[in-house]
């Protein structure tokens, strides 16, 4: 990110999971395109950090610790949101967590959790927005609501059924959303990444799966983060009544 462009210019964006990977990616995507962005994660230092970046090339980033597992927190981000940027325009609703893992073996903690979050969480902040999102779209502004799931919401994955479950979730929420919202001229996305390189993968505690990665990194080019950013934008940047509705990104050798 050099410059501030202006293409987003009066925007108000949300981004959640944005202290590292492709929230943070897109974060500093959407900023350099003159979005103001609002950055939400529990890493309240990581997302000063990514603020600070944003402000020294010009543009405005709002920094809120925020765990989208409790509801006060998402509110009172929410509430912060509007307070100090306006209404948002735009949610990337992208915090997730993946950890494969037997049935029957995982530990508990491990399955609720990545419900909890990928869910739960993410229905908190669709719940939280969505006032905001419809006064935008009342006052004629281009609107819009990204959710993130996965190519494992549409396969089946040794070990990941839980996981791919809760993303099967959010990508079949998107399509209920976009009958809902779409006659309010709000636009509702669902991207559905392969392998990426992010932080998701360093949580993992089932060996099988860590012994799959390496081998796979071995022969795939694992997307990057900027990739999901980059297609963020060109989501955003549509005509007002163009809606992106699912789009797939995969690593050109993945499942070959």
């Amino acid at each position: 990110m050099n410059t501030i462009a202006n293409n987003l210019a009066g925007r108000v964006a949300v981004i959640t999971g944005a202290s590292s990977g492709m929230g943070r990616a897109t974060a500093l995507l959407l900023a350099s395109r003159g979005a103001k962005v609002a950055l939400l994660a529990r890493r309240k230092e990581a997302l000063d950090a990514i603020a600070g970046e944003i402000r020294q090339l010009g543009g405005e980033a709002l920094a809120l610790a925020t765990d989208v597992t409790d509801q006060a927190s998402v509110e009172a981000a929410a509430a912060a949101v509007r307070q100090q940027l306006g209404n948002a325009d735009l949610v990337f609703n992208n915090a997730g967590l993946m950890l494969p893992g037997a049935i029957g073996a995982q530990p508990q903690k491990e399955w609720e959790s990545q419900i909890d979050l990928n869910v739960t969480g993410a229905m908190r902040v669709i719940q939280a927005f969505i006032p905001q999102l419809e006064a935008a779209a009342a006052q004629g502004k281009v609107v819009d609501l990204i959710n993130t799931s996965s190519i494992a919401g549409q396969y089946v994955y040794g070990y990941f059924a839980v996981y791919s479950a809760t993303k099967a979730f959010v990508s079949h929420l998107t399509r209920h959303l976009r009958l809902e919202l779409g006659p309010k001229n709000i636009r509702v996305s669902v991207i559905e990444p392969g392998i990426t390189e992010t932080e998701l993968q360093s949580h993992f505690t089932f060996q099988g799966a860590i012994d799959w990665l390496e081998n796979a990194s071995k022969s795939i080019d694992f997307l990057k983060a900027e990739d999901i950013a980059q297609t963020v934008g060109f989501i955003v940047s549509m005509p007002k009544h163009v809606n992106m509705q699912q789009i797939v990104v995969m690593p050109t050798k993945e499942g070959i």
